[in-house]
């Protein structure tokens, strides 16, 4: 349903995890995922730096379920991170929840989330047909 494409006219995605253009079909059903962190459903965050990333993905995959969607509707990802060596531990959750999905994707660093003790915000845009 979605087409990936990377134009042969640009470097090629800096690893295997994104492509460059995702196309929405006309007629598609689109979901506006909001900004999820590492809260668990008591609004608890976890103490580790990895089960705070896996609570993000988490929440993430249940915002596209509630929507009818998966892993294999996401067409972009931005994710919003305080510090460039957490980026290992976004990743491997990322890889764990994605799989081969591989949507359009924006990773940026930050100097803080809204609560400082956040370490990662992610944003999700999906589509399934109509």
């Amino acid at each position: 349903m979605l087409e990936k494409l990377n134009p042969p006219d640009i470097v090629a995605p800096f690893n295997d995890a994104y492509h460059h253009t995702v196309v929405i079909p006309p007629g598609a059903r689109v979901a506006h995922i909001a900004g999820q962190v590492g809260l668990d459903p008591q609004g608890h965050l976890p103490a580790t730096l990895e089960d705070q990333a896996e609570q993000a993905w988490v929440n993430v995959m249940a915002a596209l379920r509630v929507a009818g969607m998966g892993a294999e509707n996401v067409v972009k990802i931005t994710a919003y991170l305080i510090d460039a060596a957490d980026y290992p531990a976004f990743a491997a959750a990322r890889a764990r929840h994605l799989g081969d999905a591989r949507p359009a994707s924006t990773a940026l660093l930050v100097k803080q989330l809204l609560k400082p003790e956040w370490r990662f915000e992610i944003e999700a845009v999906a589509a399934a047909p109509g």
